[in-house]
């Protein structure tokens, strides 16, 4: 009776490590016999976690290609490019930051006034269909995943957007604008870019000027999220160390794997996670393996390295569609984002990690941006004005009553000159005419 107890005892351990190797084999038998895959894995994954992208142009192709007439077109199926209902869907895109861009050559022009347009048209496609939802807050974005819609988000891709007018920030915000890049591909008076495309207000050591700071003391105090995607590194360390809010690159990738200037270095990086923020990784080919050409599994590099670098948690995607040309092979448009996270998952990513990548971590920074806002709710609009000599547009008005020939006392000293050197003008030719007359009797 002893030795049969103690022989029980002894194989018992063996005993249930052979059932659970048994319930192992079971568990493999019954996914290989319902073919369950890791691409079901990953639509499964997505199913749970709905991916918010960071940022997409497909209302700049609507003007582009309809001029923004939306009478035109179904967007549950639009031809010729890479975003619509449908292949959203498809994608388990359940949030879209959607870009309002107007091209650099409007600024000191009617930049201010086709940025309202393109406002307007991202309000209304995100509010003419049923199935997208225009929302301005983290809970909002939240309550519309419940409702099985996907959400509208809107950011300004530039700063010449605003002309250099804390008043048109403010308005931007009470339309719906939650993001706003600092610069594009061209410097503002304020801000510098990361492209040499534009040769206009080149500044020497000021990459972030006072008036700049003042524009992110005012989005932080408004709750708009700064983005420094299209930024030069000296701007974004500036944003990042001056900003009390987190702060994202909507759409960038990793200098390291791919050394272009639209990506981030690893010791932006190191600054970005201190910072609470978010890289958003950008899938042009050109900006994932300075080619024309790339794949996923090099799309894949870029989200191990930066994870190695920084940590998952501060990873998103912002994949710039509609907004370049030129994809990785499998990922043509925004359907294809579930082989992405198929091939993360074959890397031995988490379901935990990639949860963070497909959403948690922009809702996070969302809500820390808002959290930062409600802090700051006592402090008063900004009424800073940037200085005209600054700005340097010909196009500004310098208020004034007409026929007044006494400039204002606050009026800048260069339009002072200018009024005395045209004075002076007038007086030397009236002297040329007068000696002409004598010379002539």
């Amino acid at each position: 009776m002893n030795m049969l107890s103690r022989k029980t005892i002894k194989n018992a351990p063996s005993g249930i490590w052979m059932q659970s190797l048994v319930a192992l084999m079971v568990f493999c038998l019954c996914h290989l016999a319902s073919g369950y895959s890791e691409r079901d894995r990953a639509h499964d994954l997505m199913s749970r976690y709905p991916l918010i992208d960071g940022h997409n142009d497909l209302a700049l192709q609507l003007r582009i290609l309809h001029n923004n007439r939306l009478s035109q077109i179904d967007l549950h199926n639009v031809s010729k490019v890479a975003t619509d209902i449908s292949r959203l869907q498809a994608g388990h895109v359940q949030a879209q930051m959607f870009a309002v861009y107007v091209l650099c050559g409007a600024q000191q022009k009617d930049a201010v006034r086709l940025t309202l347009e393109q406002i307007d048209v991202v309000r209304r496609m995100c509010t003419e269909y049923q199935d997208f939802e225009l929302v301005t807050s983290a809970q909002e974005l939240k309550n519309s995943e419940m409702r099985h819609k996907i959400a509208c988000l809107i950011s300004v891709e530039g700063g010449h957007s605003i002309d250099s007018s804390l008043p048109t920030l403010r308005m931007l915000y009470q339309l719906g604008v939650r993001s706003m890049a600092l610069t594009h591909t061209c410097n503002t008076p304020w801000a510098e870019s990361s492209s040499k495309l534009y040769n206009v207000f080149q500044r020497q050591n000021n990459s972030l000027t006072e008036f700049g700071k003042a524009v992110v003391d005012e989005m932080n105090r408004l709750g708009m999220i700064v983005d420094v995607s299209h930024a030069s590194w000296d701007t974004a360390l500036a944003v990042l160390k001056y900003s009390k809010a987190s702060v994202i690159f909507s759409h960038s990738s990793s200098y390291s794997i791919c050394n272009h200037s639209r990506n981030v270095p690893d010791w932006l990086l190191h600054e970005l996670k201190k910072n609470r923020g978010l890289i958003m990784v950008n899938l042009h080919s050109n900006f994932i393996s300075c080619r024309d050409e790339a794949n996923i599994s090099r799309v894949a590099d870029h989200f191990d390295y930066i994870k190695k670098m920084i940590g998952a948690e501060s990873i998103g995607i912002g994949a710039d569609f509609e907004g370049a040309v030129g994809f990785p092979k499998g990922l043509e448009d925004v359907s294809k984002y579930p082989a992405l996270i198929q091939e993360l998952l074959q890397r031995n990513w988490t379901e935990n990690e990639l949860a963070d990548v497909l959403r948690r971590n922009f809702l996070r920074v969302f809500e820390e941006v808002e959290k930062v806002r409600d802090q700051l709710s006592s402090k008063r609009p900004s009424e800073i004005q940037i200085p005209l000599e600054e700005v340097q547009n010909p196009c500004r008005l310098v208020l004034r009553p007409p026929g007044v020939r006494v400039l204002p006392s606050d009026q800048n000293s260069s339009s002072a000159a200018a009024e005395h050197g045209s004075l002076g003008l007038l007086i030397l030719v009236a002297v040329q005419l007068l000696s002409i007359l004598f010379v002539t009797e």
